[in-house]
């Protein structure tokens, strides 16, 4: 790790630093590294994100792909060069809880608790606010409890984290559904501020022919099942298993790579993944240069584990045998881009194939967070694409109610969410501060 941390050329205008959400100070970073000062480097890592073992694990490492050595060779390794830091703080017992020297007397309730509300709770008790985070589920992390597979996110790795923030005195309150078993009025008469965390929930629909049948089910229901299963947890519901079935998952994105894998470890006897999208280019082009995000064809590790992957491919609708999912069919599709670099789609006349299927997978992503409930009680206004509205301060529509992560800004990346959680804690400890 130290001698890949010495490739890092330490440039002038550090390109990587710009792409990174979060900010992270990696020339800073990996020159401490390089000299052997883990220390050091952890501290400065930390100052700019608050779960480096989170990103270092589940991001996909913005900074590496406007590093200047990408130019000419393989970029440097910041992604394993980050999670080595974190992990080594661990291990040396360097990660301690840090206590807020002075206390406020102002409170706070975070809703929801993935990345991003567990970012702003930790900015906040730091700068002497009590903090309570309610999450609805019966476990704290949001996404990466419930939804992120153990073989890419040990959920240790979540525990080991939450100690330390109970240690710096922020509340966790599970099963808690503000809105229904906790009054909204209750918490705008008992905090200060609240801030809204609680993700884009509501999945994208597939409404075709034959969508009522048994056996079609979205990616998140069958991803936070088996991860219930892991945890010993007695299933309310019947167990959605992929063993010696044909699976069919539609979406080719992570969300349906983790499907994937763990089809595959229940014994699915096949698995495809169907993208509609044309195929991406294995190296970047004219069209991605250099240190813009390429969009290349990437493979996750369940990728090489099995299953097979096609793209360019529309899906008709579903037939089945007494209310059973049987078969997708499916259809080619060709896109077609103007001079605006615009593309269009349109099935390729005679190309409509089958595909046998007893279990089929939504996993094409999410629309906008679910609007029944809390956010409908607390009266705030949405964007276009039906997130929560917010000004340039993260705050709502309603005085002291401000909101962060994919609930603001729609379905992102980890390290977007964390980077919008801090950013929103700086304007609620400002906003607190002017409102005695």
């Amino acid at each position: 790790i130290e001698k890949q941390a010495s490739r890092c050329m330490d440039c002038g205008i550090a390109f990587c630093n710009n792409a990174c959400p979060l900010g992270n100070l990696l020339p800073d970073i990996n020159y401490l590294v390089s000299e052997g000062q883990w220390e050091r480097a952890l501290k400065i890592l930390h100052s700019t994100n608050n779960f480096p073992e989170f990103t270092g694990r589940l991001c996909p490492a913005l900074c590496e792909a406007a590093c200047v050595l990408g130019i000419i060779k393989d970029p440097n390794t910041n992604k394993e060069i980050e999670l080595s830091v974190i992990e080594k703080g661990f291990k040396e017992g360097w990660i301690k809880p840090l206590r807020p020297l002075i206390k406020t007397g102002k409170r706070v309730a975070v809703i929801g608790s993935g990345p991003s509300g567990l970012a702003v709770a930790q900015q906040l008790i730091r700068a002497g606010h009590d903090v309570t985070v309610f999450e609805r589920a019966d476990e704290i992390g949001g996404l990466l409890a419930i939804g992120i597979p153990d073989y890419k996110l040990e959920k240790y790795i979540i525990e080991r984290r939450l100690e330390q923030l109970r240690e710096e005195g922020i509340v966790f309150k599970t099963n808690a559904n503000v809105g229904e078993n906790i009054s909204v009025e209750e918490l705008k008469t008992k905090y200060d501020a609240i801030c809204l965390t609680g993700g884009s929930t509501v999945p994208r629909d597939l409404n075709i022919g034959g969508r009522s049948l048994k056996g079609i089910h979205f990616a998140m229901e069958y991803l936070s099942q088996q991860n219930a299963v892991n945890m010993g947890k007695e299933l309310k519901e019947g167990r959605i298993d992929a063993k010696n079935k044909n699976v069919v998952i539609i979406g080719g994105g992570d969300t349906g790579a983790d499907c994937l894998g763990i089809a595959l470890r229940q014994g699915a006897k096949n698995v495809y993944q169907l993208e509609m999208m044309p195929k991406p280019p294995l190296e970047r082009n004219d069209k991605m240069p250099w240190p813009t995000w390429p969009m290349i064809l990437r493979n996750n590790t369940s990728h090489d584990e099995g299953g097979k992957r096609d793209w360019s491919v529309g899906t008709k609708y579903f037939s089945g045998e007494n209310d059973q999912v049987k078969k997708v069919h499916c259809v080619r599709l060709e896109w077609i881009e103007d001079d605006n670099g615009r593309k269009t789609m349109q099935e390729v006349p005679d190309s409509e194939f089958e595909i046998d299927a007893n279990l089929v997978l939504f996993a094409m992503g999410f629309l906008h967070p679910e609007k029944e409930g809390m956010l409908e009680k607390l009266n705030v206004e949405y964007d276009q694409r039906g997130n929560v509205k917010t000004g340039k301060d993260h705050m709502t529509n309603i005085e002291g109610i401000f909101a962060a992560g994919d609930m603001r800004t729609g379905q992102s990346l980890v390290c977007n969410a964390i980077a919008d959680g801090r950013e929103a804690a700086r304007y609620i400890n400002e906003y607190l501060k002017t409102n005695n």
